[in-house]
């Protein structure tokens, strides 16, 4: 009897479609982010020919300052969409951390290390809240997240009762965080981009950051691989709440008076952010690189709006058309990677 001896698959020739797979959508986004930087240059250099003003020194501060909390809800948020879930209670989250780290520091001399901890460990909260309903739960993320929303507004007008905390009840070191600089930069977009660029080292880096991403191109595929679905997703609404609860602390330290309703419908425009960024709102693709610089070209069309005095209504009008123009071009380069993936699965199938 002749024994046959099967040729062992080619382990590089079988990985072939998975690392081009990997190349084609990389490259795509690549490709989402780069535009989307390419739309801000033309839109600050827009904005500086009618006004020259726009990029003087003190006008390029405020641009960043603006921007600095919008981008660290956003890479909050993004932590989330990408696990194919969502967050819409930032927003309020926000709200009442400020106020309350505004209510324990007013008329004290506390650091600024302890308002920050207290206001991560209020989102914190909330976020294992939201992250237990949606994972262990399996109630609709967008019905956990919006009756958080209300409750949270609820509780914060309920403790404020119309109260107000003023600038002068703050101590100087917290609002030093707010005004301060390190050679002309203020703190608020160093701290933004020291965060952005730990968040994203991290979810490229570690295991349980690229899992997010697998929960969210296929829960079932997640599922049978033995990944902790659950785990992931609370470790993720945790994250996303902690960040929430630490810009409310970054917010109370910017502007020095706060009140039960700051950041009041903010939770949409981080969803914008996000998505215009580049980050599927169906999850598994995107970065927190072009949701930063969605929060950026938002943050610095509502600027570009005031410079050239335009009515404030565009500005909603504007970020729900590139809402919309975003979403439909998920849509339209999704369904363009899936054919071009097939087509090269078929090519290799055949030429194998």
């Amino acid at each position: 009897m002749t024994a046959t001896v099967g040729t062992p698959p080619d382990t590089d020739a079988v990985r072939a479609p998975e690392r081009s797979a990997s190349s084609l959508v990389d490259a795509v986004f690549r490709a989402r982010e780069i535009s989307i930087a390419g739309a801000l240059v033309l839109l600050v250099l827009g904005t500086w020919l009618a006004n020259p003003r726009f990029l003087s020194d003190q006008g390029v501060k405020d641009l960043l300052l603006n921007a600095s909390i919008l981008v660290l809800l956003a890479v909050g948020q993004s932590a989330v969409v990408v696990t194919r879930n969502i967050d819409l209670s930032v927003g309020s989250v926000v709200g009442l951390s400020a106020f309350a780290c505004g209510k324990f520091v007013a008329g004290t001399d506390h650091g600024v290390l302890t308002v920050m901890l207290l206001g991560v460990a209020i989102g914190v909260v909330c976020g294992l809240v939201s992250g237990a309903l949606v994972s262990f739960g399996k109630v609709p993320a967008l019905v956990v997240t919006l009756g958080m929303l209300y409750i949270i507004q609820g509780v914060d007008y309920w403790w404020a009762q119309g109260e107000q905390i003023s600038a002068a009840d703050v101590p100087g070191a917290v609002l030093g965080l707010g005004s301060g600089s390190v050679l002309g930069v203020p703190y608020l977009p160093l701290i933004a981009v020291a965060l952005l660029a730990a968040t994203a080292y991290y979810l490229r880096s570690y295991r349980s950051g690229r899992e997010l991403y697998a929960i969210g191109s296929s829960p079932e595929a997640a599922r049978l691989a033995g990944i902790p679905i659950r785990r992931r997703v609370l470790a993720a609404y945790a994250f996303s709440g902690a960040v929430a609860g630490f810009a409310g602390a970054l917010w109370l330290a910017r502007f020095g008076t706060v009140v039960a309703d700051n950041a009041h419908g903010w939770e949409l425009t981080v969803v914008s952010a996000v998505v215009v960024g580049g980050v599927a709102i169906t999850g598994g693709t995107g970065t927190v690189w072009g949701a930063a610089l969605g929060a950026l070209l938002l943050t610095t069309i509502g600027s570009a709006l005031v410079v050239l005095k335009v009515d404030a209504f565009w500005q909603g009008a504007i970020t729900g058309a590139l809402l919309l123009l975003a979403i439909s071009v998920d849509r339209i380069v999704n369904l363009r990677v899936t054919a071009a993936l097939r087509k090269r699965s078929a090519r290799h199938v055949h030429g194998a």
